[in-house]
C-alpha cells in the first residue's frame, strides 16, 4: 500500500513538472485553460499545478489570469552560473583562447536529446550572432551538435536513432542504422566535426567533445568561422587547436571535482575531529574512564 502510495505521488510530482514544458520561445505565457488543453488534464488539477508552481516561485501569476515563468528561475539560473563545472570551465578556456585567436566560439552541453548553448565568446562582429545562452538546438544539425552525437555510447546511439528516426533521415547522416553508426564513428575517430552553413547561413563551425570526470560526453566547445574566411582557414590547424581547448576543459573539470572531493573528505574530517572535542563526548568518555577504574579496583 505504501509502495502504490509512493507510486502515485512520484506521478503526480511529474505530472506537476510537466505544466514547465508548455513554456517555449514563441510561447513565454499560458492560461489555465492551455495547460489544461495542452496536458489534457482537469481545470482543478491544472489550476491546483499551477499553484503549486506558484508558490515554489518557478510560475508567477499576472493579470487576467495568466502565468509567466517565475522568479526561482531567475535565482536558479545564478546558481548554475557560479557553481556548473562545464560552465566554469568551459568558459575559463573558450574566452582565453578566443581572445588570443580573434575567433568566435560557443559553448554547448548535451541536453536530453538536444544541445543547448551555454556560454559564448563572439569578438568578430561581422558574423551575425543567432546563439544565445539557453537556446536549445537540433541534435543532427551542425558541428557541436554532431561531435556530442558521436561520442553517445552505442546503446544511447542506438536509442536516439530509434526515436529520432524521421530527423535522422533528413539529416543527412544516413538512411539506415550501419551507416548512421560509421559516420558516427568516423567523427569519433577524428577528434573533431566540421560542418558548413548547417546553423548560421554565412559561416560554418568545428567542435571537439568535453567529457566529464567519469569520461561520459557531456558538451562540446566550438569555432565558429565566417563564409568569407572559409578558403583560407587551416581547418587541420583548427582542428588541433579546438581539441586542445576540449582537452583542457576536460583537465580542469577533472581538478574541479577532484578539489571538491579533497575539501568535503577534509570537511567531513574536521567534523569528526571536532565532534570527538565536543564537552559531551569528553566528558563521556571521562566516565567510562571512571567506571572501568572502579571495576579494576573491584576485582582486586
Amino acid at each position: 500500500m505504501k509502495e502504490d502510495s509512493t507510486l502515485s505521488s512520484s506521478s503526480s510530482f511529474a505530472k506537476g513538472l510537466s505544466v514547465l514544458e508548455f513554456f517555449r520561445e514563441g510561447r513565454m505565457s499560458a492560461h489555465l485553460e492551455d495547460i489544461v488543453k495542452e496536458l489534457g488534464m482537469s481545470r482543478a488539477t491544472a489550476y491546483r499545478y499551477l499553484s503549486t508552481l506558484c508558490d515554489a516561485g518557478l510560475l508567477a501569476p499576472i493579470a487576467g489570469g495568466t502565468y509567466v515563468l517565475g522568479p526561482k528561475i531567475i535565482e536558479m539560473d545564478r546558481l548554475i552560473r557560479i557553481s556548473d563545472p562545464l560552465l566554469i570551465a568551459g568558459s575559463t578556456v573558450m574566452n582565453e583562447v578566443s581572445a588570443h585567436h580573434n575567433l568566435n566560439m560557443l559553448l554547448a552541453s548535451y541536453y536530453r536529446d538536444s544541445v543547448m548553448c551555454i556560454d559564448i565568446a563572439w569578438p568578430d562582429s561581422s558574423v551575425l550572432l543567432e546563439f544565445e545562452r539557453g537556446r536549445p538546438m537540433s541534435l543532427f544539425r551542425g558541428a557541436m551538435a554532431k561531435i556530442i552525437l558521436a561520442n553517445l555510447t552505442i546503446y544511447q546511439l542506438r536509442t536516439v536513432a530509434l526515436n529520432h528516426a524521421d530527423e535522422l533521415r533528413n539529416s543527412g547522416l544516413g538512411p539506415t542504422w550501419p551507416e548512421f553508426r560509421a559516420q558516427m564513428m568516423r567523427i569519433a575517430r577524428q577528434g573533431y566535426a566540421l560542418t558548413r552553413a548547417e546553423m548560421i547561413p554565412n559561416a560554418g563551425g568545428i567542435s571537439a567533445p568535453i567529457f566529464s570526470p567519469e569520461q561520459k560526453i557531456v558538451g562540446s566547445i566550438t569555432f565558429v568561422v565566417s563564409a568569407d574566411k572559409w578558403q583560407q582557414t587551416d581547418f587541420e590547424k583548427l582542428g588541433v587547436l579546438i581539441q586542445d581547448a576540449a582537452k583542457r576543459t576536460t583537465a580542469l573539470m577533472v581538478k574541479m571535482a577532484a578539489s571538491k572531493t579533497k575539501n568535503v573528505a577534509e570537511g567531513q574530517k574536521k567534523s569528526r575531529s571536532n565532534k570527538a572535542r565536543s564537552p559531551a563526548v569528553v566528558k563521556k568518555a571521562r566516565s567510562r574512564k571512571l567506571v572501568a577504574a572502579e571495576r579494576g579496583r573491584a576485582v582486586k
